[in-house]
C-alpha cells in the first residue's frame, strides 16, 4: 500500500533507513520549494525487504477538481532500499496507479537525480523517463591533483589570478548573507533570468537555516576594494555536494571568482570525504556556454533525465486542447507558457 507521508518526523525516519539521498528529497528543501496552495508529499511503499519513497509536490489545476504532480527544482526522483536492476516492480506500479487515480491526478513530472542509483528500474513501464542532456561533476574520490589535472588550462590560470585579488570567507553574519542575495539578483538581471529564478530573499534565509542538509555559502571579497563580489551556495549532503545558486558583481566578472569558489569546494569536500561535485548542466539542460564553462573543470558527466507520466490521458487531452500550445516539448502541455 502507498502511504502519503506529510510530516517531518516521519519524512525523516523514511529517508533513514534508504540507500541514500540528496538534499532534493529532504523535507526541509520541499517546504521551502512549494508554493502556498500546493502540498508536498513523500509516497511511501514498503513490501519484504524492499523499499521506495517519492517525494512530490501537488498542485491543484485551476477550475478543475484536478491536479497533477511535479518535483522540487533540482534533482529528485525516487530513492530506495533493496532494489536491483531486475526489480518486478508490478505491485508498486498497481499500488501507486490507485494512489494517482483516488488523488484525482491528471499528470506526474519529476526530474530525476543521476548520483542515486535504480531510479529508472523503480518507474519501468510506469509513464517515459526521457534522457535529457548531462550534468558535469568531479570526482572527488580521485586524488585533489588529479583532479585539477582535469581542469582546462585557462581555467588554472583564472583560479590562479583570482586568488591572487580575492579572499574565500564562508558567509554566517546577516550581512554577509544579504550581500549574497544583492549579488545574485544583480547576476539575475544581468542574464535576463526566468521569474522562476527570482526567489525571494526569505527563502535564502530559510534554506541557509534548514536542518536537513548542510550548505556553505562562499564569498569571493576583492582585496582592493573589500567588496563582495561572488558567491556560491554549495549543498552537502551524504556523500554528495551540488552547486546550487551562484552569482558575481558585473563589475567583476573579468576576475572569473565563480571558478576560484568551486576549486575552494572541491578542495574542502575532497578532504571532508565526499564523493562527488555536481556542477549540472546547462540553461534548460541545454547544450550552452553555461554547460561549457562547466565543462572546462572535468570531463566527468552523468545522464540528467525526466519522468513524465500521463495518468488520465482523456482529462489531460481536453485541458491541453484548451490551451494554446507554443512549446511541444513542455510537460504537462496544458501549463505551457
Amino acid at each position: 500500500m502507498i502511504k502519503e507521508i506529510t510530516s517531518k518526523q516521519e519524512w525523516d525516519n523514511v529517508l533513514s533507513k534508504v540507500d541514500t539521498y540528496d538534499f532534493y528529497h529532504t523535507y526541509d528543501y520541499h517546504t521551502i520549494s512549494k508554493q502556498e496552495d500546493e502540498e508536498c508529499v513523500l509516497l511511501h511503499f514498503e513490501k519484504d525487504n524492499y523499499l521506495i519513497a517519492i517525494p512530490l509536490i501537488i498542485r491543484p489545476i485551476e477550475g478543475t477538481d484536478c491536479f497533477d504532480i511535479t518535483s522540487v527544482y533540482g534533482y529528485s526522483g525516487p530513492v530506495s532500499k533493496n532494489i536491483s536492476y531486475n526489480f518486478n516492480n508490478t505491485q508498486f506500479i498497481t499500488e501507486f496507479k490507485e494512489y494517482l487515480f483516488n488523488k484525482k491526478i491528471v499528470s506526474v513530472f519529476s526530474r530525476l537525480n543521476p548520483f542515486i542509483n535504480h531510479q529508472k528500474d523503480i518507474l519501468k513501464n510506469l509513464g517515459d523517463c526521457e534522457d535529457l542532456s548531462s550534468v558535469v561533476f568531479i570526482d572527488l574520490t580521485n586524488d585533489i591533483e588529479v583532479q585539477r589535472q582535469g581542469y582546462q588550462r585557462r581555467i588554472k590560470s583564472h583560479i590562479n589570478k583570482s586568488r591572487r585579488l580575492c579572499t574565500i570567507k564562508k558567509a554566517q553574519t546577516q550581512e554577509e548573507i544579504e550581500a549574497f542575495i544583492d549579488i545574485y539578483y544583480e547576476n539575475m538581471n544581468r542574464v535576463d533570468a526566468e521569474d522562476s529564478y527570482y526567489f525571494d530573499k526569505d527563502y535564502f534565509f530559510k534554506f541557509l537555516k534548514c536542518n536537513d542538509f548542510k550548505t556553505d555559502l562562499l564569498l569571493a571579497i576583492d582585496n582592493e576594494t573589500n567588496q563582495y563580489i561572488s558567491g556560491v551556495m554549495f549543498v552537502k549532503t551524504n556523500q554528495i555536494v551540488q552547486y546550487h545558486l551562484s552569482g558575481t558583481k558585473t563589475d567583476f566578472l573579468n576576475i572569473m571568482p565563480v571558478k576560484m569558489l568551486i576549486d575552494e569546494m572541491r578542495i574542502l569536500a575532497t578532504n571532508k570525504g565526499y564523493k562527488y561535485l555536481n556542477l549540472g548542466g546547462g540553461l534548460g539542460s541545454k547544450e550552452d556556454s553555461l554547460l561549457r564553462f562547466k565543462k572546462s573543470f572535468s570531463k566527468e558527466l552523468e545522464t540528467f533525465s525526466l519522468w513524465k507520466y500521463i495518468v488520465n490521458v482523456d482529462a489531460y487531452n481536453k485541458l491541453s486542447s484548451k490551451n494554446e500550445v507554443t512549446n511541444t516539448n513542455y510537460f504537462p502541455a496544458y501549463r505551457t507558457k
